[in-house]
């Protein structure tokens, strides 16, 4: 097949419009994350959680967090590895889950080492679930070895391998609390589908998502940020190498708007897409030292129509009942009409979380 040819506005369009961030706002959470796939959890909220702070980008703020929580005890939407998914969205993952190879030096080794503590696990959830990790004893004869914060959480990293085994999911939340059970009482109880057509369907859903992406690239922890084969091949003016495009995104009029995004917005994730496409520059700078900081702890991509222009350095100071904007960085000079839309968003986003500027 011939590869479409796109110019760099094209391609910004596409991934706008596949992000829902264009002029058509949806209304719906529900179909919001249907369409997104996922909402990534993450519990930084020095603005908002990220969650809840992509949905508003989407939908604004008539937008309340007790819509999530209610989809999540539903199971309309279901947590899977710290991603919320739509609840049909799993059977494309649980043949996956059934496999378990074996073989190799891994935390699958680990898991076996502790087979005893694991069992136990499923003993308690399968007569008193769902409950708290802090719950569970932690029986391990061997100690979790990392280098990173979860050295020697034996329970909680142990239950991360266990969903991945399709054993244990996470079924709901008291307070920042994950409550843990059977997921055979949590998945719905659908049909496995078989493993490559999974794949196949993950990387179409995941294109339609993006709008356009490499078919390989850097690989990401748990969700991938490349397609395979999915939809049909492109080229964008200017930038090296072959992408994959969602054909029907091409076409049709586009209308931008001003929006804040989380830096874990699916539109910006992939920083070497995000530079490629946008030209845009970015890190999440909460892990470094102060002084080496450029934009802020949590800075907000700022989306002008189909322009990453900036970043917001904004705290969300619930205690004082305030947003805090310390700076508004421009990567490019803002005209009158833009420092006005984005000024808007800003004053939207004190709304919605119920603080004055």
């Amino acid at each position: 097949m011939t590869p479409h040819r796109l110019s760099p506005a094209d391609a910004r369009r596409v991934a706008v419009r596949a992000q829902l961030l264009d002029g058509s706002r949806p209304a719906e959470l529900l179909d919001l994350v249907r369409r997104l796939t996922l909402l990534q959890i993450d519990p930084t909220a020095a603005v908002a959680p990220n969650a809840d702070l992509v949905a508003w980008s989407r939908l604004g703020s008539s937008y309340s967090r007790a819509e999530l929580v209610a989809a999540l005890e539903d199971r309309k939407l279901i947590e899977l590895r710290a991603f919320v998914r739509p609840g049909e969205d799993l059977a494309l993952y649980r043949a996956e889950m059934a496999l378990r190879p074996s073989g190799g030096r891994s935390w699958r080794e680990w898991v076996r080492a502790n087979d005893a503590c694991r069992r136990d696990i499923l003993d308690r959830l399968g007569s008193a679930g769902p409950l708290p990790s802090r719950d569970l004893p932690d029986t391990c004869e061997v100690p979790w070895k990392s280098t990173g914060w979860t050295n020697n959480r034996n329970v909680t990293q142990l239950l991360e391998c266990m969903v991945i085994l399709g054993e244990v999911a996470v079924a709901g939340r008291r307070g920042n609390d994950r409550l843990w059970d059977l997921a055979e009482r949590v998945y719905p109880d659908e049909p496995a589908v078989p493993v490559e057509e999974a794949r196949r369907r993950r990387d179409e859903r995941r294109l339609r998502a993006l709008g356009i992406a490499r078919a390989r690239t850097t690989q990401f922890p748990v969700e991938p940020a490349d397609v395979g084969e999915a939809g049909e091949p492109a080229v964008v003016e200017g930038v090296k190498g072959e992408w994959r495009v969602d054909p029907s995104l091409l076409d049709g009029p586009f209308t931008g708007r001003a929006a804040l995004l989380s830096p874990f917005d699916r539109l910006v994730h992939d920083r070497k897409r995000a530079v490629e496409l946008f030209g845009f520059d970015y890190q999440l700078e909460m892990y470094k030292p102060v002084a080496k900081r450029r934009w802020g702890y949590f800075a907000l991509p700022i989306l002008y129509g189909d322009r990453l222009v900036g970043k917001l350095d904004a705290t969300a100071d619930r205690k004082a009942g305030v947003l805090r904007v310390d700076a508004i960085h421009q990567d490019v000079p803002f005209t009158d009409d833009m420092a006005a839309e984005i000024d808007r968003e800003i004053e939207d986003l004190a709304r919605w979380l119920r603080l004055s500027r």
